[in-house]
């Protein structure tokens, strides 16, 4: 081997350990492009490997841009559309990406809620789903995971369902005794919830666009959070400058988003000027964690972090992780 070889070597190895990996567990495309997109797209340009996992394939979302509204091509296949949209997602974003392979439950709407369709992801037992995302985690090994809260951010089915699992694929990881045909144990070291659509972020901008503009499109988001708590949030991530990538992996889920909607009411810019940061709230910890953190790999070491995650037998150190608030008939798993 020669001198330069070595050096290349040596380069390889330092960049590797230097490397941290990010497991985003979601439950459509485009949920990663709303959620903590910019968030990914920054730790994917320092050189940590980011994995998005979809749990359905959306293939029952409503065409939400009204210029698609009649296009034949989507009405078609609307599943096969959507893979296209989430690829081209996933290059700008700069992330890996699989499909867990379950099919979207749709938004059930009425009073009472009819039943979900049958065969869908809200109804199929965690004996079939947990093993599904463990082996995901088990191959691509990631130090962090982040999915949804208890509530499963809002109460739709396939969100729910999308936090049971991830919490209890979480739980089952470090476990070499649980589903060992998934691939050997592995312990992810913190768990996180998304809370980018923070009460105090979102009022803030309605803020703005009524200075700007002596209107606003979310007022009625306001309302709705009229006497209800904030979100815990502990984490804030600055990623400003990640902002034209966000908004651009948001516009290539083009069924999804409207390009003249609320979602676009304020340029790149001026949404880093009101708000730089996206928002986290660690529920699960193994490694002792900063106060005020501002960096999801807070409080793990690269040196040592793949021994640690593989090592078994860990303690919690941080144990957020609370019951789901939701009635009866919402609940999922």
């Amino acid at each position: 081997m020669t001198g330069s070889d070595q050096t290349a070597l040596d380069s390889a190895r330092d960049a590797d350990r230097s490397s941290l990996r990010l497991l985003a567990v979601h439950a459509h495309p485009d949920d990663e492009s709303s959620k903590g997109s910019a968030t990914m797209a920054k730790y994917t340009a320092q050189g940590h490997r980011v994995m998005v996992v979809s749990c359905t394939g959306g293939e029952r979302g409503d065409i939400l841009n009204p210029k698609l509204a009649d296009d034949p091509e989507v009405k078609r296949d609307m599943a096969e559309y959507r893979r296209h949209e989430m690829a081209k997602a996933a290059q700008i974003l700069g992330i890996e990406h699989t499909w867990l392979g379950f099919v979207d439950s749709g938004l059930p709407e009425g009073d009472p809620r009819p039943p979900l369709p049958a065969g869908s992801f809200g109804l199929e037992p965690l004996e079939v789903t947990v093993p599904a995302l463990l082996r995901v985690i088990r191959e691509f090994r990631p130090h962090v995971m982040t999915t949804y809260d208890e509530n499963g951010g809002y109460p739709h089915p396939d969100h729910i369902m999308t936090h049971v699992v991830s919490l209890a694929a979480f739980n089952a990881a470090g476990d070499p005794t649980a589903y060992p045909q998934t691939g050997p144990a592995w312990q992810p070291l913190k768990l996180y919830y998304d809370r980018g659509f923070s009460r105090e972020k979102m009022l803030a901008m309605h803020e703005a666009l009524l200075e700007r503009d002596g209107e606003s499109p979310f007022g009625d988001w306001m309302k709705r959070w009229e006497g209800a708590p904030p979100p815990r949030i502990t984490t804030r991530v600055d990623v400003a400058d990640y902002f034209p990538v966000r908004e651009q992996a948001l516009l290539a889920h083009a069924t999804q988003i409207d390009p003249d909607g609320s979602f676009f009411a304020l340029s790149p810019a001026e949404q880093a000027n009101i708000w730089p940061t996206e928002e986290w709230e660690l529920a699960a910890s193994y490694v002792p964690v900063p106060a005020d953190e501002d960096d999801l790999f807070a409080g793990i070491d690269p040196d040592t972090a793949d021994a640690l995650a593989s090592k078994g037998s860990l303690d919690l150190v941080v144990d957020d992780i609370r019951e789901t608030t939701l009635p009866e008939n919402l609940r999922v798993g």
